[in-house]
């Protein structure tokens, strides 16, 4: 097929949210606080996990990594994001595709992580007794690599595919670098990229929520069969903040993925990827600090002692 139109591209503008430019002051300062509250929760998160000898097990330890993984997220969308805002909308192409990618191993990541810790969740709940030898430091580790390096493979060749593609603009129509408005740009036929991407999807996406909901029909069984009303209680509570952000990220990801692309406008589209994005690493903290009296506990103790010091 002749392929027509190409252009010399070395940079992107990204068009953000065309808006007045009070607006864009507002969300503006939004976003710069949003941002730095999700860092300064998600850091909290990671430094009590980390100096506090009683959360030092398995469920915490991939806690403090999800905190990791999406405080590394938000800084990859939320700081080119207050730029555009500002009015300096030129990124490198270069910049772009490093954008692009972070954006995808990290958010693949995530969903990786949550259905480890759901696994976790199970044999906690279904194999107490064996817990403690199954889920060892190293296999919480070795597990932590996998849901890393799994997305790494999958998106570095992704990334290989996208760079190799001709463009026919350099305008994305979007807030920040997203493979979908990149793919607008390509002069060619995307049918194997698009063909690539469902394949990825399948290993990041459908595995893990299928792995998730294959153990959480094991977990609500075995709290089932639970005599006590006040047992069943306390053994699902210790499931209910990892239930609210698997809900979170996974519903986000699904209905952008299954929504008819023509119900939306390009605005509404882009305020959707917004929420989606910002909305995970914001609550986590949030979620994990009301429901859980330990972390909740951990962070009295170190208030206290900061106290004594001052």
């Amino acid at each position: 097929m002749e392929i027509t139109n190409i252009t010399k591209v070395s940079y992107f503008i990204l068009q953000g949210f065309p808006s007045s430019p009070v607006v864009c002051d507002t969300i503006f300062v939004v976003l710069l606080l949003i941002y730095f509250v999700t860092l300064a929760g998600n850091f909290l998160m990671i430094i009590i996990i980390w100096t506090d000898y009683r959360l030092h097990s398995p469920m915490y330890f991939f806690l403090r990594n999800l905190s990791l993984l999406e405080t590394f997220g938000i800084s990859a969308i939320i700081p080119q994001l207050l730029f555009v805002l500002r009015g300096n909308k030129l990124v490198s192409l270069g910049g772009c595709y490093t954008q692009c990618y972070i954006y995808f191993v990290i958010s693949s990541s995530c969903f990786l992580l949550l259905s480890a810790m759901s696994v976790d969740r199970y044999l906690a709940i279904c194999s107490p007794l064996r817990y403690p030898t199954i889920m060892t430091h190293n296999l919480c580790v070795t597990l932590v690599g996998i849901c890393v390096m799994i997305p790494f493979i999958l998106h570095s060749c992704m990334l290989d595919i996208l760079v190799k593609l001709p463009l026919c603009g350099y305008i994305i129509d979007h807030f920040f670098c997203d493979s979908t408005a990149i793919l607008k740009l390509v002069c060619v036929d995307i049918t194997f990229f698009i063909l690539s991407g469902i394949i990825s999807s399948i290993f990041i996406l459908v595995i893990p929520l299928i792995i998730i909901v294959i153990s959480y029909i094991f977990i609500v069984y075995k709290i089932v069969m639970i005599p006590s009303i006040k047992g069943r209680q306390k053994t699902f509570s210790t499931c209910v903040s990892h239930l609210t952000m698997v809900s979170i990220v996974f519903g986000s990801a699904i209905f952008i993925q299954i929504r008819p692309s023509k119900s939306y406008s390009i605005e509404t589209d882009k305020i959707i990827n917004l929420v989606s994005t910002d909305l995970a690493p914001l609550l986590n903290p949030f979620i994990y600090t009301l429901r859980n009296q330990r972390v909740k506990d951990s962070i009295s103790d170190a208030i206290k002692s900061i106290k004594l010091f001052v």
